[in-house]
């Protein structure tokens, strides 16, 4: 039986974008983050810099994982940047207990 090169890449690619999104939901300030945004609906960098009490360098860094494993969106207008959460995709990666959780409100 032959083996389809192309599945098997598309298979892979699959299982490194599930394993970053859950790598992002790994670590406990980014659940916080991720708790924070909920709350508060959408929120700017400075924003969580003042809920979350961490140097803009560090909430940066989380917001962009975040961003990339596809659990935040983010709106851009003029030079903020608005982040929010990607309910879709966390209703799809987690279960509804773990969902509450992290979005009770969402």
């Amino acid at each position: 039986m032959a083996v389809n090169p192309q599945a098997t890449m598309e298979k892979t690619s699959d299982f490194e974008q599930l394993a970053l999104k859950y790598k992002a939901l790994s670590d406990p300030k980014r659940l916080e983050i991720l708790n924070k945004i909920c709350h508060m609906n959408s929120a700017c960098v400075c924003d969580l810099m003042n809920e979350m009490e961490i140097p803009q360098s560090k909430l940066s860094y989380h917001l962009k994982i975040l961003l990339t494993a596809g659990l935040l969106d983010k709106k851009t207008e003029g030079t903020w940047s608005f982040y929010s959460i990607n309910q879709k995709e966390m209703n799809h990666l987690i279960s509804n207990q773990i969902c509450k959780v992290i979005t009770p409100s969402c």
